[in-house]
């Protein structure tokens, strides 16, 4: 018998279609992140002016200026990139959250001019480009695991990976590239050069929270004993091995390759293990940035979700 509550929908209460608890569970997390960002910019960069990239980074400038609301510029700013997105990009599902990613964050941050001190916490540029980059960069990667965007640069980068196959991580380069240059023009290259330092380290803690902490490794090894380095990774390192066939190219000799996934603490044990059994074995050690299944993490199906 099924649960009930694993298949509740809003369109029970309000006739929405297609509001699961799956979905409104990852609404609830990008509202999280638009919170965390929202806090960063008001409590870290916004009194230090130090850009964050995007539309917010351009509406801080602005804002000096003229003292137009940021929050109120951030929204009309992302309306010709979110049509763009709608044209491109298409969809419910883009166009609901991302509308929601955007106006709890523009909302939040005018609201939260009225409580957090236009001082801010701190007066060292340092600590307010460390703190103030890891807070958003939580936040956007709060908006991104609750499979959002936050508008601006985001849908540009989707269009531009898209349309024209430039690679997400140079359309970010670019338009922050162009926030920092215009930071640099209203105030000083010093605090552009710390607002660079903003971007890098919310780029990671946002990778980090919307990819996962894990500290995963992926072994191949090539090795003409593989039952017994097999048996060994099994019995020492509790882990299950896979042995895929191969044949070497010069020698047109069977060559099988055996891939398991360890954890991080685990790689020189499995070097040594190798050694000892083969030594003239070849391995090849990557990065993963997530594992499912037995031994790791439950492998768990989400219901499809349209918006």
């Amino acid at each position: 018998m099924e649960n009930p509550e694993k298949n509740f929908s809003l369109k029970q209460l309000w006739g929405v279609p297609d509001l699961s608890w799956h979905n409104l569970r990852d609404y609830l997390i990008i509202l999280l992140g638009s919170v965390v960002q929202a806090i960063a910019l008001r409590l870290f960069l916004v009194p230090a002016l130090l850009v964050s990239g995007g539309i917010s980074g351009l509406a801080q400038v602005v804002n000096y200026f003229t003292g137009w609301s940021i929050g109120a510029m951030v929204l009309v700013g992302n309306i010709p990139l979110f049509l763009l997105g709608w044209r491109y990009l298409g969809g419910r599902r883009f166009a609901t959250r991302t509308i929601w990613a955007i106006v709890t964050f523009s909302l939040l941050t005018d609201l939260l001019a009225w409580f957090i001190p236009p001082s801010g916490l701190t007066d060292d540029l340092v600590l307010s480009s460390l703190y103030g980059g890891l807070l958003f960069g939580v936040g956007l990667g709060l908006v991104y695991r609750g499979k959002g965007t936050s508008g601006g640069s985001d849908i540009l980068g989707m269009i531009l990976y898209r349309r024209k196959g430039i690679s997400m991580t140079q359309a970010y380069l670019v338009s922050d590239a162009l926030t920092v240059l215009a930071g640099g023009l209203a105030w000083n290259w010093e605090l552009a050069l710390y607002g660079m330092v903003v971007i890098y380290v919310s780029g990671i803690s946002a990778e980090l929270i919307s990819e996962g902490m894990g500290t995963l490794r992926t072994a191949m090894i090539v090795t003409s004993l593989p039952q017994e380095i097999s048996e060994r990774v099994m019995d020492v390192l509790e882990r299950g091995v896979t042995i895929l066939p191969g044949t070497g190219a010069y020698t047109q000799q069977p060559r099988p390759v055996l891939y398991c996934v360890i954890t991080r603490a685990e790689v020189n044990q499995l070097k040594e293990l190798v050694r000892e059994v083969d030594a003239k074995a070849f391995m090849v050690i990557g990065t993963a940035h997530e594992a499912l299944g037995e031994g790791f993490k439950p492998l768990k199906v989400d219901e499809q979700t349209k918006s």
